[in-house]
Parts: C-alpha cells; sequence; structure tokens
C-alpha cells in the first residue's frame, strides 16, 4: 500500500501547489503585515549602509539578509513538515495532515478577513531585538545574513499560518519548499521599504488594500481545498 503521507501529497497535486499557495501568502501578507513588523529592520540596515558612504542599488536589495531569512524560514519548515509527515504516518493518524492544511487554511483565511492573531510575544520579541541589534550597526553582507536567520525566529502570527501549512505538507522537503515560496513571495515588500523607504511601502499598502485580502482569501481557499483532496 502507498504510504497515506506520499498518498495525501499525490491527491493535492503536490509540493509545488503548495509552494505556489504559499507564495501568494506571502505576497499579500507582505505588504499588509511584514512591511510594518519588519520593515524597521530593513530601513536600520539601509540607513547604515548610506552612513557608510553612497548606497548601491545592490546594497539597498539587502540580499543577505533575505538570504538569511529564505535559510531560517525553509529550516523551519522543513522541520515541521518532517514532524508533521512522521506524525501522519502514525496508525490512526492519516487526517493529521489534512487537519494541518485546513489550519494553515482558517489562520489566512482570518488574516483575509483583517482577523489578526498571534501577536508579536513582547518579552520575546525585546530579547531577540536585544541581541540583534549589535548585528544593524556595521552592515556588511555576514552581518545581514546572520540578522535574517536570527529575525526568522521572532515570533508572529502570520508566521504561524505558514508554519501550519509546511507541517501539513507531509515532508521535509516539501516543508522546506513551501516556506521558500513563502519567503519570496514577502520580498517584494521589503524590497520597496528597503529602496523607498517607509512612507513609499505605506503608500503602495494603501493601493493594494483592496487587493492583497483578496489574494490571501484565495491562498486560504487552496489550503482548503488541498486539505479536501488529502482526505
Amino acid at each position: 500500500m502507498e504510504h497515506p503521507v506520499h498518498l495525501a501529497l499525490a491527491l493535492a497535486d503536490g509540493p509545488w501547489a503548495l509552494a505556489g499557495a504559499m507564495f501568494l501568502a506571502g505576497l499579500a501578507g507582505g505588504f499588509l503585515h511584514c512591511a510594518a513588523m519588519c520593515g524597521p529592520f530593513v530601513m536600520a540596515q539601509t540607513l547604515a549602509r548610506m552612513g557608510t558612504g553612497p548606497i548601491r542599488l545592490a546594497g539597498a536589495a539587502l540580499a543577505p539578509y533575505h538570504l538569511g531569512r529564505f535559510v531560517s524560514y525553509s529550516a523551519l519548515g522543513a522541520v515541521l513538515g518532517g514532524l508533521g509527515g512522521a506524525l501522519a504516518a502514525l496508525p490512526g493518524l492519516r487526517l493529521a495532515i489534512p487537519v494541518l492544511l485546513a489550519l494553515a487554511g482558517a489562520m489566512f483565511a482570518l488574516q483575509a478577513f483583517g482577523k489578526a492573531f498571534g501577536a508579536q510575544s513582547g518579552g520575546l520579541a525585546a530579547w531577540l531585538g536585544r541581541r540583534v541589534r549589535p548585528l544593524l550597526d556595521a552592515p556588511g553582507p555576514v552581518r545581514g545574513f546572520a540578522l535574517g536567520v536570527a529575525l526568522g525566529l521572532l515570533p508572529c502570527g502570520f508566521l504561524y499560518a505558514a508554519l501550519a501549512a509546511a507541517a501539513g505538507s507531509g515532508g521535509a522537503g516539501e516543508g522546506a519548499l513551501a516556506m521558500a515560496g513563502f519567503v519570496l513571495g514577502t520580498v517584494p515588500a521589503l524590497a520597496v521599504v528597503g529602496f523607498a523607504g517607509a512612507m513609499a511601502a505605506k503608500r503602495w499598502r494603501a493601493a493594494l488594500a483592496a487587493v492583497a485580502p483578496a489574494l490571501m482569501a484565495v491562498n486560504a481557499a487552496l489550503l482548503f481545498w488541498m486539505a479536501w483532496r488529502a482526505l
């Protein structure tokens, strides 16, 4: 008999479908959430680079920072995807995959309708902020990468929804791919903050206020559909 986790992924059209859905979620949530929550870290890096001399386009892109986020989130997705797959392989727990996907869909649906949840933990966020502040003092590729990795651990309700979807992917590789799609989706919003500043990001956010919730709702619908197909 085919492994239940592999069967679930086959019915849901495979990990690339989930990665695409997560990209949509990251793209929409990037402007509605990430630009406000992570924008200060992006602006701090950009301003620090300006303090060392004329900033170039490549410097404003903050590629090492985004690469660090990519590594951190993908690693988290791999761990949770592996755990979710192992859970679903246990006797009597075949429904773990569709339940996790449905949970992620519900969490993104709440985001689509403006219901924020799981706000950042003030104490932990403040503690982590103090630890990463030295990385902002002297800009550079290594410190930017380290900052991206560290901030991947910052408590965030939007991230929790993505991680729930990764856990429902059915495997470590699939979970990493799902979170990779999510991270790539968030890059445009943070790039706007880095290139044009917080005010430009707010204008973009206002312009996308009607579109982003619709994208989030589409993402939630896709996850619900995958959960149903995986039953």
